[in-house]
């Protein structure tokens, strides 16, 4: 399945075009005509009644985009140990057997753990050896994360359109009708940005994390955001709004590992602090928790992993949900498993938003998905976030306001223009008289 540089399919509509109108009114034009198909659908798909959000690296890349700072580089790298062509090797195969394309850095470093596993028991010395390469690579890789979020930090702090894309996009997501449940955003990424996003925000976010002073991973879930109502109170529990549930699938820059007690927390590191901050650890590979993406099932199975892995499946694959990724480039064999899973039920759906038309791995994922249950826009238009934000996403005030007001002018002869196409206002809206 090849698709051109630009490439939208939502619902009936499709556009598949190399090129698009210069800018000016032939462009304008473009775009209003895109957002009439494009926008009413995901506003209609947005309020299903499980609606999830996955983020890969080029949300990362996007925002970093906007701010004018390169974000963190995945490439592969050498560790300058003498087991380099080896693990090299090793690393461009298990790339292969998922069908990654070439090995990046995620790949070489599960490869060199593999690896440094191994010398533990047969040769200490070497082991110890491999070790200081690791935590070499390891240190370098959180550290060009840290500037990463430094950039766009201080993108963010010279031109508001930063700050606002990202708020506005958080937010058109989050923002859901009472009786539905809340989002449930996963993400691929080592980078705080989601987090600094709804601080900004005001959105709360909850995960498996608990504590004030040094939040704790813990295995049990607490749904602390649902209200019940009394005793003999009529009516259904309510959600409360502001309210996103939060998994970090491979991890965190600022998770940490205690060999003593076996316990994984969450370190008080700044978004975009220094490099020289104290909870930086000197030695990552002991004490940070960040993981290589799995090429295998067993993988998935130690902790904390079992417990992330199962919240994607647990959220995701149920009847009426909807899981929308934008920046991921289905390299990651375990995740792209759990979302072929939730498209065998019908009444699922997922809708892609990547910047690269061409990915051969995001054409080999949609040619395995039925062509009803999978709305895709590609290219660098649709997928540029400022585009995206600004033209087709809905915007976060849309429920209710604009609904209420198409309702009240329709009900009024002659306020509407003839053929003004109606609102789509989320289940749950009051109707208007």
């Amino acid at each position: 399945m090849a698709f051109k540089e630009h490439y939208y399919r939502v619902g009936s509509h499709t556009l598949d075009r190399d090129t698009l109108p210069d800018p000016g009114a032939d462009l304008e034009d473009f775009v209003d005509g895109a957002r009439k198909q494009i926008e009413p659908w995901l506003s209609s798909v947005f309020q299903a009644e499980h609606l999830n959000l996955l983020l890969g690296s080029g949300f990362t890349s996007a925002v970093g985009h906007l701010a004018g700072t390169k974000s963190t580089d995945m490439s592969a790298i050498a560790f300058g140990s003498a087991y380099d062509a080896q693990i090299t090797k090793h690393a461009e195969a298990s790339a292969a057997r998922m069908k990654r394309g070439s090995a990046n850095i995620e790949d070489q470093l599960r490869s060199a753990l593999t690896l440094h596993g191994g010398l533990a028991i047969t040769s200490p010395r070497e082991e110890a050896a491999l070790r200081i390469c690791i935590d070499t690579q390891l240190t370098a890789f959180l550290k060009s994360l840290l500037r990463t979020e430094q950039g766009i930090l201080a993108g963010s702090k010279t031109s508001d359109d930063v700050m606002n894309a990202l708020q506005s996009f958080l937010l058109s997501f989050a923002s859901r009708a009472a009786s539905r449940e809340r989002l449930h955003i996963f993400t691929t990424n080592y980078d705080r940005l989601i987090e600094h996003g709804c601080d900004l925000a005001g959105l709360r976010l909850i995960d498996r994390f608990v504590g004030s002073l040094t939040p704790v991973f813990r295995s049990s879930r607490v749904e602390v955001d649902l209200h019940y109502n009394p005793p003999g109170m009529r009516g259904e529990p309510r959600f409360m709004e502001g309210v996103i549930r939060f998994t970090k699938l491979h991890g965190s820059l600022d998770w940490s590992y205690s060999t003593d007690d076996r316990r994984v927390s969450r370190k008080g590191i700044p978004f975009g602090a220094p490099e020289t901050h104290t909870d930086v650890p000197d030695k990552p590979l002991d004490t940070i928790m960040i993981y290589p993406n799995s090429a295998k099932d067993v993988e998935t199975t130690e902790y904390p992993y079992a417990e992330l892995f199962r919240d994607l499946a647990a959220a995701v694959c149920r009847p009426n949900s909807v899981v929308v990724t934008y920046g991921y480039g289905f390299g990651d064999d375990h995740i792209n498993r759990v979302l072929l899973d939730m498209l065998t039920i019908p009444s699922t759906h997922l809708v892609i938003v990547a910047y690269s038309s061409t990915d051969t791995r995001i054409a080999t994922f949609i040619e395995k998905t039925r062509e009803a249950q999978v709305s895709l826009l590609l290219g660098k238009h649709f997928a540029d976030l400022k585009n995206f934000v600004e033209n087709y996403l809905p915007k976060p005030a849309l429920d209710y306001i604009t609904g209420r007001m198409t309702d009240l002018l329709r009900n009024r002869p002659g306020s509407l223009p003839s053929g003004t196409p109606a609102a789509v206002a989320p289940p749950g809206s009051i109707p208007t008289a």
